[in-house]
């Protein structure tokens, strides 16, 4: 049956208003996020100036520019809409431990853990994907075996044991690679990064393993692999057409896993002592530098919305019968 221009118009109207309440939804979210971020001034223990300052000296003059430079003198909600109205424009204000603005203390860390987290993804997606459906294919065979150990090991390993003992083996007893550091940029740096990423790829690809072979074990048991087989479709064929109706749950995992990433990172730039957003994250925690702590959340929050806003969109274009029930509407 084929479908006319006026039924393909009426669906692209219908997935644009889809999307438009999906974005919408996410906007609401990030906007309720923003009220609990920016309440972290509010809510931290102690004298909010006192936090502010730090362990600098607290003349008058002192505390009647904090007070001045993050509007305490001004209505709750005041503070709040020129902190959010501020923050939409890039700026976060001043780090007092760094003594530079916020917008360039995140920027020049951003791209090593950029880096870093799409490094660990993808070294995670390519090795636990295939193994997954080959586990699931050669049910019971050694390959299976292999990779049920490689999941629970995986799964059991802590991010920061892992790392150290990638360090022993792989940079002390046989140096291959570098013990810390980002390098000096380029090829040097993605040198650099190859063992955090391992580090935080084994626990991620543990989680993708045992999701697509749970899945791709339940399509394999459906009647429609059956009835290809009986039609003689090559088992490459077959197992292809598997992969594609077990993409939905493997998309959900590995969006969740990679919001988790978002946070393991601090671990693994903390173990191989890695300039990036992790290791300044828990130095401006430990130094009270909210605005720094602020901006920080406010941003792995987005990241995370924005992940969950993309597994969204990828569950409409893997699946006809979303797109059917959502034009529908």
């Amino acid at each position: 049956m084929t479908t006319t221009p006026i039924a393909r118009a009426s669906q692209a109207r219908s997935l644009g208003r889809m999307l438009v309440v999906r974005v919408l939804g996410t906007l609401a979210i990030l906007l309720v996020l923003s009220i609990i971020v920016f309440s972290m001034l509010h809510l931290a223990p102690g004298d909010i100036v006192k936090n502010l300052l730090g362990n600098r000296a607290s003349s008058p003059e002192a505390i009647a520019a904090i007070r001045a430079q993050y509007n305490l003198d001004q209505p709750l909600y005041m503070q709040y809409l020129i902190w959010l109205g501020n923050a939409l424009t890039g700026d976060f204000g001043q780090s007092i431990r760094l003594q530079d603005s916020v917008s360039n203390v995140i920027g020049s860390r951003l791209g090593i853990t950029a880096a870093l987290s799409g490094l660990a993804f993808l070294l995670a997606l390519v090795v636990a994907v295939p193994l997954g459906v080959q586990s699931a294919v050669r049910s019971g065979s050694w390959i299976d075996r292999f990779a049920t150990g490689f999941g629970i090991v995986g799964l059991s390993a802590p991010t920061f044991a892992v790392g150290l003992l990638l360090l022993y083996v792989f940079a002390f007893y046989v140096p291959i690679f570098p013990v810390y550091g980002a390098g000096d940029g380029g090829l040097d740096t993605l040198w650099h990064l190859v063992l955090p990423a391992i580090t935080l790829a084994l626990g991620l690809g543990a989680i993708i393993l045992k999701l697509t072979r749970t899945a791709m074990l339940r399509e394999l048991e459906t009647d429609y692999v059956t009835f290809g087989r009986a039609r003689g479709l090559p088992d490459r064929q077959v197992h292809l057409i598997a992969l594609r109706n077990a993409a939905i749950p493997i998309v959900t995992g590995a969006s969740l896993v990679l919001t988790f990433l978002v946070g393991g990172t601090v671990l693994a730039e903390t173990t191989f002592a890695l300039p990036g957003l992790g290791t300044l994250l828990q130095g401006s925690v430990l130094f009270k530098d909210i605005a720094v702590v602020q901006a920080l959340t406010l941003l792995v929050a987005v990241t995370i919305a924005i992940i969950a806003l993309l597994a969204d969109l990828a569950y409409i274009f893997l699946d006809p019968r979303i797109r059917a029930k959502e034009s529908a509407q």
